[in-house]
Order: C-alpha cells, then structure tokens, then sequence
C-alpha cells in the first residue's frame, strides 16, 4: 500500500500530527494530488545534491502543470484557484534554492513514516514522550504570550515619547513666547498665570520622563527574564530535539516559532534602544534640576545593548547538522576528501588528528538563502581533509578508537545592525571524521549513542567514560533507525527479542545498557557485536527486501524458540519470515510440516545474503523455491504467510517475472542458447529434520529441470545436487 494511503486510515489523534507539518512551504493537497510521484523520487539524496534537486523542482512544477490541466477540464473552479496560488508560492521561494524544497518534502516522508511507525507500537515511547509533554506546549504557549506582551508594552512607551516629545515641544513654545513679551507685558497679571502653566508643564513633563523611563525598565527587567529563562530553555529544548532528529527521532520544528520570538523581541529592543535616543535628544533641548533621563538612560542603554548582542549570541543556530551527500540518513559524519553541507541560520578538536576544511569558508548571511525570511546561509562544497601530524605519527588506528573521536566544526558571523556590530560564533554537534566506509556502521553508533546520552552539545571527551544508556529510550531509537531509514519501525513483540538478545533477559522495563555490551563486545558465541548485526540488516533491508519490510509481511526479529510456538499449531505449509541471528545481513524463513505419524516438524532454509539475493529478488525465490523429498517430485512447501495469508495474496505484487514455463531442449532461446532460469532448491532426507542443501541457487534452465524428472529418479537428482564446494 503507497504511503499516502496508509496515512489517512490513520487515527484521527495521528491525522492531527501530520496536519501539523504540512503548510505553505510544502501544501498537503500537493502531497494528495501527487502522492505515487511524491513517493517515487529520492528527495534525500536531492537535499545534498543541487543539481538532482532543480531538476526534481522542475519536474514538480511539471506535474502540477499537468494536474492543473486536468482539473480544468473538470471545470473546479477551487482546485484551479489553489493550484496556481501554490504553484506561485513553491516558484517564488524555491527558485533560488531547490535544496530547500528536497528537504522540506524529504522531511515530511520522514515524518510520515514515523508517525506510521508510532501508530503500530501499543505504546509511545518515553522520549518521544518527554519530547511532546504538555509542559513543553504550555511553555511554549507562554513565551509567545509574554513576547506579543512585551511587543505591545513597547508599543506604549513609543507613544508615551511622541506625547512626551509633544508636550515639551508645547512647553519650548510657551516658554519662548515669554521671552518674547514686553518687560510691561512681563509684570502683568497674564504673565504670572502662564510661568504658573508652564511650572505645572514642567511638573507633568518631569512626571511623564519619570514614568516612561519606569516603564522601558519594566520592559527590560522582563525581557531579561524572559530571555535568560524561558526563551532560552525553549531554545535549548529545540536543540536537544534537533539531536534526537538527527538519530531517526521525530522531526524537530519549532525553530520557526522560535525565531519568530527572538524577532518580535530583536524589534522591540531595538525600538526602546530609539526610543531612549529620542529621550536624550529631548534632555538636550531641555534638561532642569532632578531631570531623570541623564541618571537613569544610559544605564538603561547598556542594559538593552547588551540583551540585543545576548538575543543575537544565542540565536545563531545550526539549522542542519553537516552532513555527507552521499550518506543523507547518517548526519554528523564525515568522510575526508568527500564534501558536505552544513546550513546556519540567524574546527577544533582534542585528539591528535587535525583537520582542515577545503572549500569556499566565507560567505555573506542573506535573506535567499530562506524562505521564512530568516538571515541565514549554507555551505554545501566543505570538504574535511586530514593533517599530517609533524612527529609522523598517523594517530590511533584501532577499528573503535577512531569512530569515538568527536570533533567540533565552529562557525563565526559578524552582523552589522543600527550601527551596532555583534560577531556570532556557534557549533556543530560533534561529528565523527571517518577515512573509510568501512568505519561508518560504528561511526553512526558513536552518534546515536552520544546524541541519546546527553544533551551537552560540546562533550567532545564523551567518549572517555560514556555513559550507561536507559534500555528503554536504547531500544526506541533502534525502532527508530528502521523507521527513518527503511521506512517501519519495530512492535513491542520485535522489540522484546532485542532486548533479550541484549541482556538474555525476557523483560527490558527497567535497566541499563553500556556503550560496550552495545557496540563493542561480541554477542554470545558469534565473530560480531549487536550493532554490526543490525546494521547488516538494515543495510539488507534497505537494498533488497524494502517493500516486503514496508508492507509487514517480515516478522524479522523472532528467536528460533518463539518462532516454534508461532508455527506449531498452525496448517502445514505456514511460513513465516525472520533475520538470521547467526550469519550477519541473512534472512531465512521457516515452515512447518506434519509426518505421516502426525508429528509436526520445523524446516528453515539457509539464510539468504545480499549476495545471494543480488541474483534473485526475495520475492521470487519464495514463489520459485522447492524441496526434493526423498522418493517425491519437487514442491514449493511455503503455503500460507504466518499467520493464514495465501502466499501470492501478500507476495504477488512483489514478483518480477512470471513463473517459467518448462520447455524442451529443442526450444532455442535468444543467440541459439536454450533459455536458463534460477531455481531455489533444497533436499530434505527422512533422516534430516532440515534442508540437506539449502537456498543453494542452482542455474539450471526448465527443460533440462524436465528431461530430468522424466529420466533419473529423484535419489539420483538429490545425488547430483550435492556440490563438492562449500557454501558461502
């Protein structure tokens, strides 16, 4: 089923989720109208590649094109208003970055998946939990009230200095009229009463600069708090949603919002910060005894100086984390001499290697680089490459020491603002500097493992004595990795057998796991660590069997015991699917049978490797697979996928050919060659529980297959069946 379609049979409390993530930049009837198109390019890879993402914008625009053409002829007069204003708007902020819109709409399939993933789970997981608490919305709701109040109170003192600057004004105007009388005209009745107007202007001038000054304090006394509370813990909490982002963790938005906070505030300091000017210009035309503007102004300046360089020091931000083009799931790792792309918006290390970053360093902040109108930049050619050090020495070259070395890459701006200048520095989360594929696997470790254990953004000694992770919040993250990487994540019942696999325990409520049971010690009785178990087959999953994973039909992860009380009591010929806990990157599957005494018996074949599946789809070798029994012809024993689905009912749509007819050896095929097929087989004796020979892919075309049957008895076929040669 297409993604799209899976999301609205969601729950409404689902539905409501992803209505949050869908608006101008990326419309949801676009996502409706287009969903098959949507879901069939590689918006990812097109986030890092500049060139794939302009193409993939045109064609967008071409299918709305054609979409628009369709509807015209339906004459919906609606659906023709709201197409041309959204391909307007996708025109006009797109244009200049194309990345941006790839981003955009690889981040909302991502999403999706996620919420897809949340929606099969009994349960939500407690970081994501603590992630969407509703004390983390009422405080946001709370700093956007206390802004747009601090906004309005701005507002106010900007009228309290026009009347002040209008009052004394009338004041500079009677006073000069004095002086203008005649000395007559001085000791007259008249004049005594306007020195009493004006000692009284003096009197409520003197009480109005008083106030308003009263009032720009109040203002700042609650823009500092705001600012070195609230705000600031709202920022701090979008940053440590931003690192659980980065490990397949919900998307973290809120930044908008964010910087719509940090912006109304900007303005109203910068508006007092006139506003205060404007009050010195007036106590140099007219300053008198106990004036309170000289006392108390420039006091109050400093203080909005320097909330403005604070506000702007902590809202230049790391928008997205750098990350390799090449790799656009694992951020924060970074291959030397391979280039990445890291965006800012409003290299030191403390190991013995160094590094220098290759590429354009400077570039101009600028309003194109976003389409929220954000001052923001993107570097998109860096390219890290490694420092010989002066003493010869290459550093630790060990196959964990360099995956746990964390490098920081630092950033610095200079902003010039109403004649203020305020240089910016930030961070990169730390990255992990790999010289070889081959290091990445652990290298993505390092980062889950950091960004789940901390929420310090700078602990580049992490390493030194990592911390014990919560199994819990561990095993919601590995769901994660197959959620945003391959599109579902893990049950409860997928997840218990993890657990069990780590600590051999059957329940995983409570505990701890350390960073070596997770990725450094070998499980019991194997060559490998769990995390390099799972990550061959995630990259399993993801190069050869993906859409039977998407659509549920692998259990995947199920022990060899579970699995028997699974099929046990279920008709012969029930099957079910799982990974293979000895061989790494294997997939296996397993049915049941009875004998003719009634006993019921279990078979699994061999696990399939990327090798093996590189040469025939998965899909097909379950339609295609037989097993030689001894004095019987060849059958295909998997009937019913676990736990009473017809096999073709679930698999059909997955096939890639369609079964070979067996011909005879006169039938020629292309160039005169009789016409070859691959066929899964294996043999089972009476006296063997499991396949003698199994998935051995014997390329064999059907009319010899026939001829054979016809010929040799099916002892003799098993016989010449078995390979002088070892399997893989």
């Amino acid at each position: 089923m297409a993604q799209w379609n899976q999301v609205q049979q969601l729950e409404i409390k689902f539905l409501e989720q992803v209505d949050q993530f869908y608006d101008d930049n990326f419309p949801m009837e676009i996502r409706h109208l287009l969903a098959q198109w949507i879901e069939n390019q590689d918006w990812e890879a097109a986030s890092n590649n500049e060139t794939m993402a302009t193409i993939l914008l045109q064609n967008l625009l071409i299918q709305l094109d054609e979409q628009l053409g369709r509807v015209s002829k339906e004459k919906n007069l609606l659906l023709i208003h709201n197409l041309k204003r959204i391909r307007k708007v996708l025109q006009g902020k797109f244009h200049g970055n194309p990345m941006h819109v790839a981003v955009v709409i690889s981040n909302c399939l991502r999403e999706e998946r996620r919420i897809l993933a949340t929606a099969n789970m009994p349960v939500q997981g407690p970081l994501e939990k603590s992630l969407q608490s509703s004390s983390v919305s009422e405080r946001q709701r709370n700093v956007e009230h206390k802004v747009a109040a601090i906004k309005n109170s701005v507002q106010m003192t900007e009228h309290d200095t026009k009347y002040l600057e209008d009052l004394q004004d009338e004041f500079d105007y009677r006073y000069k009229t004095i002086q203008t009388m005649d000395q007559g005209d001085k000791n007259s009745a008249l004049m005594s009463q306007e020195v009493l107007t004006l000692q009284e202007m003096l009197n409520s001038l003197d009480f109005k600069r008083k106030e308003a000054l009263g009032k720009m304090a109040q203002i700042v006394n609650e823009t500092d708090l705001l600012t070195s509370s609230m705000l600031l813990e709202e920022l701090q909490d979008w940053k440590r949603r931003q690192q659980i982002a980065c490990i397949g963790g919900p998307l973290h938005n809120g930044l908008d919002q964010l910087q719509n906070c940090f912006t109304l505030l900007a303005e109203s300091l910068f508006q007092l910060r006139r506003q205060l000017e404007k009050l010195e210009e007036q106590s140099t035309k007219m300053t008198y005894d106990g004036d309170p503007i000289p006392m108390q102004r420039t006091h109050l300046l400093e203080r909005v100086t320097f909330l403005i360089y604070n506000l702007f020091k902590n809202s230049f931000v790391v928008e997205r984390q750098p990350c390799m083009p090449t790799h656009p799931q694992r951020p924060m790792i970074l291959k030397t001499l391979i280039q990445f792309t890291v965006k800012l918006r409003n290299v030191s290390t403390l190991s013995n290697r160094r590094f220098v970053l290759c590429g354009t360093h400077v570039k101009a902040m600028s309003l194109e680089e976003s389409s929220n109108g954000s001052l923001s930049v993107e570097f998109r050619h860096l390219q890290p490459k490694e420092m010989k050090s002066s003493a010869g020495n290459k550093g630790n070259e060990g196959p964990h020491v360099v995956t746990e070395e964390l490098h920081s890459i630092a950033f610095e701006a200079q902003i010039c603002l109403y004649g203020l200048t305020i240089d910016l520095e930030t961070s990169s989360l730390p990255v992990v500097m790999i010289s070889n594929v081959s290091q990445l696997p652990n290298a993505w470790a390092s980062i889950i493992w950091y960004n789940l254990s901390t929420s310090d953004s700078q602990n580049l000694v992490f390493f030194n004595n990592p911390p014990p992770a919560s199994l819990s919040q561990l095993l919601e993250v590995v769901s994660w990795q197959f959620s945003s990487y391959v599109g579902r994540g893990l049950n409860s019942d997928q997840l218990g057998m993890l657990a069990e696999k780590l600590t051999a325990q059957s329940s995983y409520n409570d505990g701890h796991l350390t960073w070596a049971k997770f990725c450094k010690e070998h499980l019991p009785g194997k060559s490998f660590t769990f995390w390099t178990w799972l990550e061959a087959i995630l990259d399993l999953i993801k190069k050869h069997i993906l859409p039977l994973w998407i659509d549920g039909y692998i259990m995947g992860f199920v022990s060899k015991e579970k699995e028997r009380l699974l099929l046990k009591d279920k008709t012969t010929g029930t099957f079910l699917l799982r990974f293979s806990e000895s061989h790494l990157g294997g997939i296996t599957f397993t049915w049941v049978d009875r004998s003719e005494n009634g006993e019921v018996r279990f078979h699994s074949v061999e696990p399939y490797n990327k090798g093996r599946l590189s040469a025939l789809p998965f899909a097909d070798i379950l339609r295609d697979y037989k097993v030689i029994m001894a004095e019987n012809i060849p059958e295909n024993p998997l009937k019913y996928l676990y736990p009473d689905i017809p096999k073709d009912k679930a698999f059909s749509k997955h096939y890639t050919s369609q079964p070979c007819e067996v011909s005879r050896p006169t039938e020629r095929g292309d160039k005169g060659y009789v016409p070859s097929v691959f066929i899964p087989i294996s043999t089972i004796r009476n006296d063997c529980a499991e396949p003698q020979s199994p998935s051995d892919l014997l390329p064999m075309s059907p009319s010899v297959y026939a001829v054979l049957r016809e010929n040799l008895s099916p002892t003799t076929i098993e016989t010449a069946m078995q390979s002088p040669y070892p399997a893989e």
